[in-house]
């Protein structure tokens, strides 16, 4: 069956849930393999248009919450800056002068979420394989990503992505996990500045980045049931905490999601790329107030 093309929104700024998963068998991403991926996220992000929101960096596969910010708003000079500094130890100083050409080269490439990709896992496949005396590929041949709307979609799907490591036993609290965004926030009080303070909640905006890092971890603890206790009436009624986590899919199977107008706006301008005629409509997703997701989308080419 033909896949579809990869949606990547053009003209505007797009947050994108990012997901790859290794091709490998078993948990082969050990504490030296998550570091080095990691500095290659806060590098590559330093080089492209990437505004880092989130990660979390498990032994099989990574999420990434990332906004791609477009070419446009970058400058002639702070891109031959960008360039310069990535190849400051690697060429000669007449080397590193770009032309008129290459710095429209480098704008169309470095706003591209593919290719950010692309330098992602191919740069950290050459070190897995040196490292471990080894050939062949090492990622599964294809990316996901899904189309992640601003405010609530966008926090709720950060929460999802931090809530990894608790959802598979590894630690009881989300900030324990030092190779997810809560964990880099509360243990290396977001080093180098990588991660975005911007969760794209309009409340958040009078706050400081310590006020927002204190309302965000409230805000995980009360979706990941954090000392959570049964209310021993024997209900069987769904608490908030199992709506989210029963409707936690919706965040890696949409290829978007967000509010209705959101989601209905970004597949009228891509619908073309279906392989149907059969119009599409967004799904309201239970147990996630006001948020909707429309399917199919999350093919892509590499």
């Amino acid at each position: 069956m033909p896949r579809i093309a990869r949606i990547k929104v053009s003209g505007e700024e797009t947050v994108y849930h990012v997901m790859s998963r290794t091709a490998l068998d078993g948990f082969v991403l050990g504490d030296v393999e998550k570091d080095f991926l990691l500095k290659l996220i806060k590098r590559l992000s330093g080089l492209y248009f990437a505004e880092i929101i989130g990660f979390c960096l498990m032994g099989n596969h990574f999420h990434l919450l990332c906004r791609m910010h477009l070419g446009g708003e970058y400058s002639d000079d702070d891109i031959r800056q960008r360039y310069k500094a990535l190849f400051k130890d690697e060429l000669d100083e007449k080397d590193r002068d770009l032309t008129d050409l290459q710095v429209e080269h480098f704008r169309n490439k470095w706003e591209d979420l593919s290719e950010f990709m692309k330098d992602l896992k191919q740069t950290f496949s050459r070190f897995y394989n040196k490292r471990h005396d080894r050939k062949g590929f090492f990622w599964s041949e294809r990316f996901k990503s899904v189309i992640v709307d601003n405010g609530d979609t966008l926090i709720n799907c950060l929460a999802y992505i931090d809530l990894n490591p608790v959802r598979a036993g590894i630690v009881e609290k989300p900030e324990a996990y030092r190779w997810s965004s809560i964990g880099y926030h509360v243990q290396r009080d977001n080093e180098g500045g990588l991660l975005s303070l911007d969760f794209g909640l309009a409340e958040f905006g009078h706050r400081n980045a310590n006020e927002r890092l204190s309302h965000y971890r409230k805000f995980v603890y009360e979706k990941g049931g954090i000392e959570h206790k049964a209310d021993g009436k024997g209900s069987f009624k769904l608490n908030e905490f199992d709506k989210f986590r029963y409707r936690t899919r919706y965040f890696i199977d949409s290829g978007i999601i967000g509010s209705r107008e959101f989601v209905e706006r970004i597949y009228q301008r891509y619908k073309h790329y279906f392989l149907t005629d059969k119009e599409k409509k967004p799904k309201a997703i239970r147990g996630l107030e006001a948020i909707y997701s429309l399917k199919n989308l999350s093919e892509a080419t590499p």
